[in-house]
């Protein structure tokens, strides 16, 4: 996911994560960073993505979409889609969140690098028993789980 910039709101993403939602797979989502040289010094002055601005960002597309005149919105960001917001994943400090991509769009996850990984309805019961415990509010986790997701993915 890019930074967003005021002229330039690219959704070339949408239609990957579509496909991705409609065959009930989870989805990474990797974050912009920008630097400008590949060294320590300007990664420490970057400029990092966090889940939030992406959540908002993935938000504001889904908006976008369903307010054009071709009705391109398909819900898979939408404020209640299920998603795990995560940051310095492995380290001592890494910090995982869970919720919707509204209550995600509110969350500050600490210091870079971020990435945020959207549920596919095929989520089985034992990743739902794992990531509710991260959740911002488990009974809203819990009560859109059992609506959107559980068993749909059982063959």
């Amino acid at each position: 996911m890019v930074f967003y910039e005021e002229n330039w709101r690219p959704d070339s993403w949408y239609p990957k994560v579509k496909e991705n939602a409609d065959l009930g797979l989870h989805t990474l989502i990797l974050l912009d960073i920008k630097v400008k040289e590949p060294n320590l010094k300007a990664l420490e002055r970057g400029k990092f993505m966090t889940a939030a601005q992406c959540a908002e960002q993935m938000l504001e597309t889904e908006e976008t979409r369903a307010a054009s005149e071709e009705g391109k919105s398909t819900g898979v960001s939408g404020k209640e889609r299920l998603a795990v917001g995560v940051a310095r994943l492995g380290s001592e400090g890494e910090k995982i969140v869970a919720g919707t991509l509204e209550e995600l769009a509110q969350q500050d996850l600490g210091k870079p690098l971020h990435s945020l990984v959207l549920c596919g309805w095929k989520m089985h019961e034992m990743e739902w028993e794992f990531v509710r415990d991260f959740a911002v509010d488990r009974e809203k986790f819990d009560e859109i789980w059992k609506r959107d997701y559980a068993g749909k993915g059982v063959q």
